[in-house]
């Protein structure tokens, strides 16, 4: 089933409505089950599975041997399934690594992304709209007819059954997934996409600060790396939030610049962007030492002007 939605009518880089509920077309899940399923998946990512309660979700996530993100994603359980919630077009490249694995286990993994729909709900009356359809919203994951609800502050994720999704769209109009991503840049979370996998050590985009890396769980993949670049320090990237306009139409391959002494050299890759007209909000991949009053731009576009946003978190340890 597909769920109708509209392009958002506000200014998506800038604002949000009262209330806002989002088609999150562009996510997918993986599901774990079978007798050794979490005990795999904690052998595999960079979060604890086996402390992970029914009531938790979790940043995670899934690294080549050399400690490069293959993906990162939200996990939870419903019922006796475990889920990893990632960008779509990340799974046809990390499901089939994690597969490769899995063999050894009593472990099965599938796309299960048709199964369900996901639905995000923003803004001020998010909550009371909540639990006048769901009830009470007793944690970070509250079981409810038809599916779960994800809460992450002060947003939800509604993962539910086709017949309840549609329920639920029929209580306010959806708008685009645009709208939720730019949610997810102001939050400055690493929604890696497929174009990014085996780039980037969890660090350059910020997983620890949200979470994501567990230092105590024991092995994983890619875990020595990960530990030496917190222990041994040398990690010389981070995750920013950018804010400008251009007049090119963005691509997720597509790169920043930084204006230097002698002309703009390149700085980073985008990670994630929105795109209104010739406004943009994105997550790019910097040096860590990048100032908040540089000078910047999307590459090869003289028109363009970017500028450094604050990050809801801290980078220190």
């Amino acid at each position: 089933m597909s769920i109708t939605a509209s392009a958002p009518q506000w200014d998506i880089t800038a604002n949000q409505p009262e209330l806002m509920l989002a088609n999150l077309s562009h996510l997918g899940l993986i599901e774990v089950t079978g007798e050794q399923g979490r005990s795999f998946i904690h052998g595999q990512v960079t979060t604890d599975i086996s402390s992970l309660t029914a009531e938790q979700w979790r940043w995670g996530a899934h690294c080549d041997a050399k400690g490069k993100m293959i993906a990162s994603f939200r996990t939870f359980s419903i019922a006796e399934s475990l889920f990893l919630l990632m960008p779509t077009e990340t799974i046809s490249v990390d499901l089939p690594q994690l597969k490769k694995y899995a063999v050894f286990s009593k472990a099965e993994l599938e796309d299960a992304s048709a199964n369900w729909q996901l639905i995000g709900v923003a803004g001020t009356s998010a909550k009371n709209f909540m639990e006048q359809q769901f009830g009470t919203l007793t944690g970070e994951v509250t079981p409810v007819e038809g599916g779960v609800i994800l809460q992450d502050q002060d947003r939800y994720i509604a993962v539910l059954s086709p017949a309840a999704a549609d329920n639920l769209s029929q209580q306010q109009n959806l708008v685009d997934a645009t709208a939720w991503q730019a949610l997810e840049i102001r939050a400055g979370y690493p929604n890696i996409s497929a174009t990014h996998a085996n780039q980037y050590v969890p660090q350059m985009c910020n997983l620890q600060a949200i979470d994501g890396i567990s230092f105590t769980k024991g092995c994983y993949m890619g875990q020595e790396t990960i530990a030496r670049m917190k222990y041994r320090g040398g990690n010389k990237r981070a995750l920013y939030i950018l804010q400008g306009t251009t007049t090119q139409t963005l691509a997720v391959d597509d790169k920043v610049e930084i204006a230097l002494e002698d002309g703009y050299r390149k700085a980073g890759n985008i990670i994630e962007f929105v795109q209104q007209g010739n406004n943009v909000l994105l997550t790019a991949v910097l040096a860590n030492d990048t100032e908040s009053s540089a000078t910047l731009r999307i590459a090869d576009d003289e028109q363009s002007s970017l500028t450094v946003q604050p990050l809801p978190y801290s980078l220190e340890d």
